[in-house]
């Protein structure tokens, strides 16, 4: 028996994953890691905790597999994106990890309001402090790092980590995501690191997805070291797993945010409607491209209601809350927490609840919370569509709040679109195993792709009723961006 061994780097966790020869998932390790928030709200993780959690869940997972480690053939990486670290020549962290979700670079960003388009036009990137140029800018003034250091993703720092300090390279799917990657020429841009002044050689490697990012035991652990024949960020994975391999196609994954994504083939586009053009993948030397927008709260809309406002003690809790909730009472959140990204693109606004009455009471606040999601992701879907051309037949999703029955129901009214909910989990985590496995020899693409399967919702509202809604959200939209 061969297997592949996955690792997915999340933001709330580290999941170590074994797939055998079949690409089934045999068993799933995870490792949950602290959201540090300080008083600035400036969000962190740190980075040393998370590596450890890395070797810890891998070991666990071979631990309880009953399986010989010497038949783990190839590992798969895929990443929180964006999130962005600083280390030294001895592999120390110089500060905690600058987690995707953190605004703290707001003024930085600020000074290069005139380069905007420049930017947008060599990365395919939105100028933001979601991106990690800012982030690296701000962690160079305020760390002030002295001698040699090094800048990367979460992704490169596991790869340094896990190879001993041998390897120093990225792929081309996360370097897309930095705003200092030129996406025409596959390159580092030397005009955007002078701009953001970030020296070049602080930054890795640009590899193909689908190279050998180096070798690793884990530690030790493994009798014999195993290739790193995959790196993806995890939206990309999950675009890979999903098997949106064509033109047209579009995923999101929901996680602690959102990441909606179209293949719009070989060829760049530009986007005139707020999106961004990011690298799908590089694979053996080819380009594929996708629109992309990113939300900022998807699951974490819900982790708020339940941990930090206690409307519900579980997830599951909204299902029930929903169906005891008023239909005709018209709230909506707009979940803009740290501001509104894609297709908006603004950083100053701040969440709120709009169109309260007083008999809106906590089921109507948790149901306002759930369908923003929706609202969210079909703002993005219908920018794609203006994008492209193409009218989205389908839409297919995946990540813990698919699950919810109601908020895919809802998504498939918004969009007015079919949505497919795949019956596998894990999208990001098999994304990166097929291609590990490809990669290794282990799979056949046609085959291991051929066993999709999916939960089917189809849009029933009326139309009148669609528009209430969509008026209902555009008001509050509106009341924010004024």
């Amino acid at each position: 028996m061969s297997y592949i061994l996955s690792i997915d780097q999340s933001t709330q966790s580290t999941k170590a994953l074994l797939f055998d020869q079949k690409g089934n998932i045999v068993k799933r390790v995870d490792k949950k890691h602290k959201q540090i928030i300080n008083e600035q709200g400036y969000v962190s993780h740190d980075p040393i905790e998370i590596y450890k959690n890395t070797i810890a869940a891998v070991k666990e997972l071979i631990n309880t597999s009953n399986i010989n480690n010497k038949e783990i053939k190839a590992l798969g990486i895929c990443n929180q994106r964006e999130t962005t670290l600083i280390w030294d020549d001895e592999g120390k962290p110089l500060a905690d990890a600058v987690v995707w979700q953190c605004s703290r670079a707001s003024e930085i960003v600020k000074r290069y309001e005139e380069y905007k388009e420049e930017i947008y036009d060599i990365t395919g990137l939105v100028l933001s402090p979601y991106f990690p140029a800012s982030k690296m800018r701000w962690l160079i003034e305020n760390v002030k790092p002295k001698g040699k250091y090094y800048f990367g993703t979460m992704d490169t720092w596991l790869i340094y980590c896990l190879t001993n300090k041998i390897s120093y390279k990225t792929d081309a799917t996360n370097a897309s995501r930095t705003q200092l990657f030129d996406i025409h020429t596959g390159n580092w841009s030397e005009r955007l690191c002078n701009l953001f002044g970030i020296d070049l050689n602080s930054l890795p490697e640009v590899c193909d997805s689908n190279s050998c990012f180096g070798y690793t035991d884990f530690e030790g652990y493994l009798e014999t070291k195993i290739p790193i024949y995959a790196v993806l960020g995890d939206s990309h994975a999950a675009l890979y797993g999903q098997g949106c391999h064509k033109e047209g196609q579009v995923k999101t994954t929901l996680g602690t945010g959102s990441s909606i994504m179209m293949n719009i083939g070989h060829e760049y586009r530009k986007s005139s409607n707020g999106l961004t053009t990011s690298l799908a993948w590089k694979i053996d030397g080819v380009t594929e491209y996708v629109f992309e927008g990113n939300i900022n709260y998807a699951g974490a809309v819900i982790s708020w209601i339940q941990n930090d406002l206690g409307l519900i003690k579980d997830p599951n809790e909204t299902i029930t809350a929903i169906n005891n909730s008023n239909a005709e009472d018209e709230t909506v959140l707009v979940p803009a927490f740290s501001g509104l990204s894609a297709p908006y693109w603004n950083e100053d606004v701040r969440a709120m609840f709009y169109g309260m009455s007083r008999t809106t009471k906590k089921n109507e606040l948790i149901k306002a919370a759930v369908e923003s999601i929706a609202y969210q992701i079909t703002d993005v879907l219908n920018a794609m569509a203006g994008d492209s051309g193409i009218a989205l037949s389908e839409v297919k999703t995946d990540g813990g709040p698919s699950k919810n029955a109601y908020l895919m129901q809802f998504l498939s009214d918004m969009a007015r679109t079919t949505v497919l909910v795949s019956a596998q989990e894990e999208l990001s985590a098999i994304g990166v195993a097929y291609l590990a496995g490809i990669t290794a020899g282990i799979y056949r693409k046609e085959e291991i792709f051929a066993q999709r399967e999916y939960g089917i919702y189809r849009r029933k509202m009326e139309i009148d009723t669609w528009k209430k809604h969509m008026d209902r959200w555009y008001n509050a939209l509106q009341t924010l961006i004024k």
